[in-house]
């Protein structure tokens, strides 16, 4: 029955606005071809929009909802390969990183006795209604204010939780070349306590199953608010490398980000930060973005990225303070999609939820490769997009004053690029020398023969000889010869060798090439006078090549000197004088 003052009955209204001149976006029909572009997956756990963190709380997770909503209606799902409802993540998975009485604070701890049939055991759950009295353990794992305690939260950590797992997993295998979980990327989760409105850590978790298949994981943060919880979780590591884009000014939530935090131990310089300041624009945040990412792109050599889109960079942000663009956030993920790397792409922050499901919305476009027009398609949530005249790019910018100058700009990418230089290759990539600094030129000089074997490569280390190498071809050119100045003079007849050590230096001949034993006269003291016959040598020397000459003429007498160019012939007949042992015969071709 209808009452006299009212004209129609609910179901008789419209069910969605009347846009008016506005258009309305038309779905997508066509259905992608599986074999013609990457292959995008898409994670949405069933009831992840339903939870509510309390009634002023200004993280709301049924921003997600109307994100799908979107993608839905522009018919964005006729272009996505697999559409997937993950299952929630289990307690095991969460603690792969997470403690595990953090983990059973989140899902069973002291409240209320409850008796337990089945195993006469005593569990407790954690309620809106029993915090008061639990207030000691929610002051120990930070579940104040920020991150209150609300209906259902554990299952909620566990629903995006296990979403973000499921789609590494899904680049682990190789089934999928991009993967999107909007629901995901709280990433200032710690170990042991919550932080900034998130509970779980997907993030790292999600790195961390990446980190079984692929060497090295690169993870991008367009957050407005600095990702701490990533970075500390991998703070000494060299096989995963955060860079991060946020708001630093010392006081801004989370106080951290600073330029010269690089690492440490094995992960020192890679932990990049880029602090930026109020009200940046389009045009001086795609150019650093874009600097920034493709120096470390080419330095570190990722073989997977994770990207967190936190929509808080947004302008018009209810806690932000930047003045980008939807155009430009998407610009961002299209330039970290065309490096052709697999890519897993999370949500994050973001509170004025109508800017946030747009922004997603034309980032899940981008990534599949479609184009969306800019009147949105009608939904149920078209009052929520009343204000805006149902456009996807509403205008955002220019409501902050850019405190950010060219100059402080180039400032931090100088110093980004001075950061990668100590990069010593990518790990477990051939790695390429580079100029050591001050600090290290000083260490190497006080290190021995076999530490610097070492260093170049351990096959050789320890092998090299003590003693100095005399080379068969080598002369001895008398007492200024520099080469021996290293070898002390032996004293007394010893055996010849061709160890310096042990090689009695001769100074009255030069050393010939000729087959036999050293003639008398080789022996002979300088204050003896020596017989030079017509007949003494039984054959002159042949017409021989240059490099039978010695290169040094001894400074002896002349007569000496006639005498030692017959001994290069090989003179056989003389015996050498007592207290010296023949040498040691070498067998040399000679050309005639």
């Amino acid at each position: 029955m209808v009452r006299a003052s009212q004209a129609t009955t609910f179901s008789a209204s419209a069910y969605f606005d009347d846009r008016g001149p506005h258009g309305t976006a038309q779905p997508i029909t066509e259905r992608v071809n599986p074999h013609s572009r990457p292959i995008v997956s898409y994670f949405f756990p069933k009831g992840v929009g339903e939870f509510h963190y309390g009634e002023r709380h200004p993280m709301k997770p049924h921003r997600l909802t109307l994100t799908n909503a979107l993608v839905m209606g522009y018919g964005l799902d006729k272009q996505i390969h697999h559409i997937y409802n993950p299952r929630p993540a289990t307690q095991v998975e969460l603690e792969m990183y997470h403690d595990h009485d953090y983990v059973e604070f989140l899902s069973r701890c002291v409240t209320h006795e409850v008796e337990d049939q089945r195993s006469n055991s005593r569990s407790f759950r954690v309620t809106p209604n029993n915090q008061n009295e639990m207030r000691h353990l929610i002051d120990t794992f930070n579940c104040v204010e920020d991150c209150p305690i609300f209906a259902e939260m554990y299952d909620f950590c566990r629903m995006y939780a296990g979403a973000s797992l499921a789609g590494a997993r899904k680049l682990c295998s190789g089934t999928c070349d991009t993967a999107i979980n909007w629901s995901g990327g709280l990433h200032h989760a710690k170990r042991g306590e919550a932080s900034g409105f998130c509970y779980v850590n997907d993030i790292v978790l999600a790195i961390l199953e990446l980190l079984r298949y692929h060497p090295r994981v690169l993870y991008i943060d367009i957050d407005i608010h600095h990702g701490d919880g990533v970075e500390l979780a991998f703070y000494h590591s060299n096989r995963v490398m955060t860079v991060s884009f946020h708001k630093y000014t010392g006081e801004f939530f989370p106080g951290t980000g600073k330029l010269d935090d690089n690492g440490a131990n094995l992960g020192k310089h890679f932990c990049l930060n880029v602090p930026l300041q109020d009200g940046i624009d389009d045009e001086m945040y795609l150019t650093v973005f874009k600097t920034v990412i493709e120096d470390t792109v080419t330095a570190f050599r990722p073989t997977a990225i994770v990207l967190q889109c936190g929509a808080d960079s947004l302008g018009c942000d209810r806690l932000g303070a930047f003045n980008l663009s939807i155009a430009a956030h998407g610009e961002c993920v299209n330039f970290v999609r065309k490096f052709n790397v697999p890519l897993l792409v999370l949500g994050g922050g973001g509170y004025t939820i109508k800017n946030v499901s747009r922004c997603w919305t034309y980032e899940t476009a981008v990534l599949v490769g479609a184009d969306i027009p800019d009147e949105l398609p009608a939904t149920v949530y078209d009052p929520f997009f009343r204000d805006s005249q149902w456009k996807l790019h509403p205008p955002l910018t220019g409501r902050v004053e850019n405190q950010n100058s060219p100059a402080s700009l180039q400032k931090i990418t100088i110093s980004i690029r001075n950061k990668l230089r100590y990069l010593q290759g990518a790990p477990s990539v051939a790695m390429q020398e580079i100029p050591p600094d001050l600090e290290g030129l000083l260490a190497d000089e006080d290190k021995n023969q076999e530490e610097r074997d070492e260093e170049r490569g351990s096959g050789f280390a320890g092998e090299s000889r003590g003693d100095r190498y005399i080379s068969r071809h080598e002369y001895f050119e008398g007492d200024n010869d520099v080469d021996q100045d290293d070898c002390p003079p032996l004293s007394g007849p010893k055996r010849n060798s061709i160890s310096s050590s042990t090689r009695k230096p001769r100074s009255k001949r030069t050393r010939g090439r000729g087959r036999g034993r050293a003639s008398g006269a080789h022996g002979r003291e300088d204050g003896e006078e020596v017989d030079e016959p017509g007949g003494s040598s039984s054959a002159k020397p042949g017409k021989t090549r240059g490099r039978m000459r010695s290169r040094a003429k001894p400074r002896g007498r002349v007569a000496e000197k006639d005498k030692d160019a017959e001994d290069v012939d090989g003179d056989v007949g003389g015996e050498p004088e007592s207290g010296f042992e023949p040498a040691t015969p070498v067998d040399v071709d000679i050309d005639v």
